[in-house]
């Protein structure tokens, strides 16, 4: 099986190389690690403790399995070296700066001959996966050598789960071996089990994301990115983060059409990739707007905004967004009006921002409803109604505020899932494992 799974691997590649090789020269992207990706040659220099590899695809994923490496380490005092790898370049800049003292490396592409080769190198006692990362080789070669895999933070949309039905066969031996899948919500483990995860291995243990989320405005990061984008007071700011085409188009149409009556309004932009912040920076000044895009400007000291010359605020940086969502009196989070099925909202929401969002969130459909049943979002059935609703939403102060405090309020009420995750995760690694028993 591991030889068919090569070839077809190797045919996927062969077939979308040609995009490859566009975005390695256009883009810069998928030149780094390609010895890792591809052989499985993993930087790695052990210390003498049992190792525990911790992986995740890309930025969203990286910050959240922050939480959860903190947390095990506090827990298990140090007892384990811990490995970070992940697949994407962001993901890959991002996990520099935020695991300093951790081995780093790249997650290898799953040719059996790139799993075997990582896998014999670091010699995991555990493997720990974020959200849903299953490749069969390396499942099976972790399987082979008696390395337990979990999977913490995991999901299913309904949409994935309907897919994974078709092809159950295939998944159940993958879904079996799993020695702890920690999901989001009884209904992410129960789509989970029927695709063959234990039940008895399969615990509820809420979502991470709504752990250590910022939650004042105060904090040093919002404050320096607001001293650098000179804001004043009185200014209200409307953030649209995690957008994709043509969310910005969107969102700058809004605040053409609004800061007519709303003189004090401020623009900040922030795509979801970062080979589109040129292209985004090009659709504002070719309408002739200021720009100030963050990159240029070190830090606060540098700053030069003009205050009768507010421009459009364009973020291009990695890793910030989290900070500048602080900022933000209005919040629209994109990936949800095209086919991404949303992005993160939790954070504006943990800010108290009055939060926006499109009707494409499948991916973070139990948290939409949770905002919904606490009366602290808005979705929007059509991006015809983006202006009229920031509009009324500036206007009506009251009704911001009060979205914002109820928004928040469920952030609050859902913590807690790190420190449980941790605790199974330790759980695994016991010599005399304790049977694990599902919990809501």
């Amino acid at each position: 099986m591991r030889w068919l799974l090569n070839a077809v691997y190797m045919l996927l590649l062969v077939s979308i190389s040609p995009v490859i090789t566009w975005r390695m020269f256009r883009h810069g992207r998928y030149r780094q690690g390609l010895a890792e990706k591809l052989l499985g040659r993993v930087d790695f220099r052990a210390d003498g403790r049992p190792v525990v590899w911790f992986h995740a695809v890309s930025v969203g994923e990286v910050i959240q399995l922050q939480k959860v490496v903190d947390e095990f380490r506090r827990r298990t005092r140090e007892e384990f070296q811990i490995v970070v790898s992940t697949s994407t370049d962001t993901g890959w800049e991002l996990v520099q700066k935020r695991f300093a003292d951790c081995q780093k490396t790249w997650f290898p592409l799953d040719f059996s001959w790139a799993v075997s080769q990582a896998i014999r190198r670091i010699r995991p006692a555990q493997v720990v996966l974020m959200e849903l990362e299953l490749w069969p080789n390396f499942l099976a070669e972790c399987h082979r050598l008696d390395v337990p895999v979990s999977i913490v933070n995991a999901r299913m949309s309904e949409r994935s789960h309907r897919g994974y039905c078709r092809i159950r066969f295939l998944l159940k031996p993958l879904f079996t071996r799993l020695a702890l899948v920690a999901a989001q919500s009884q209904t992410y483990a129960d789509r989970l089990i029927s695709l063959g995860a234990s039940e008895q291995r399969t615990v509820v243990t809420g979502s991470i994301k709504f752990d250590g989320v910022e939650t004042s405005r105060a904090n040093a990061k919002t404050e320096n990115l607001r001293r650098i984008f000179g804001f004043k007071s009185g200014e209200t700011v409307f953030v649209a983060g995690s957008t994709q085409e043509p969310e910005e188009q969107l969102a700058l149409e809004t605040w053409l059409q609004l800061r007519r009556q709303h003189s004090q309004l401020r623009l900040i932009l922030v795509p979801r990739h970062r080979e589109r912040f040129d292209e985004v920076a090009a659709l504002v000044t070719s309408r002739n707007l200021p720009l100030l895009r963050r990159s240029s400007i070190q830090d606060s000291s540098q700053q030069h905004v003009e205050t009768d010359n507010k421009p459009i605020i364009l973020l291009d940086t990695i890793g910030e967004l989290s900070a500048c969502w602080g900022l933000a009196d209005v919040a629209f989070v994109g990936g949800s009006f095209g086919n991404r099925g949303g992005q993160n909202m939790m954070e504006p929401a943990a800010y108290g921002a009055g939060v926006l969002f499109g009707p494409n969130t499948w991916n973070f459909r139990d948290i939409v409803e949770r905002f919904r049943e606490a009366d602290g979002c808005v979705q929007l059935q059509s991006s015809h109604q983006l202006t009229s609703t920031v509009d009324e939403l500036l206007n009506d102060s009251a009704r911001r505020h009060q979205l914002g405090r109820n928004a928040q309020k469920a952030v609050l009420q859902q913590q807690g899932a790190t420190a449980r995750t941790a605790e199974l995760l330790h759980e695994v690694l016991l010599p005399v494992t304790i049977p694990l028993r599902r919990v809501a």
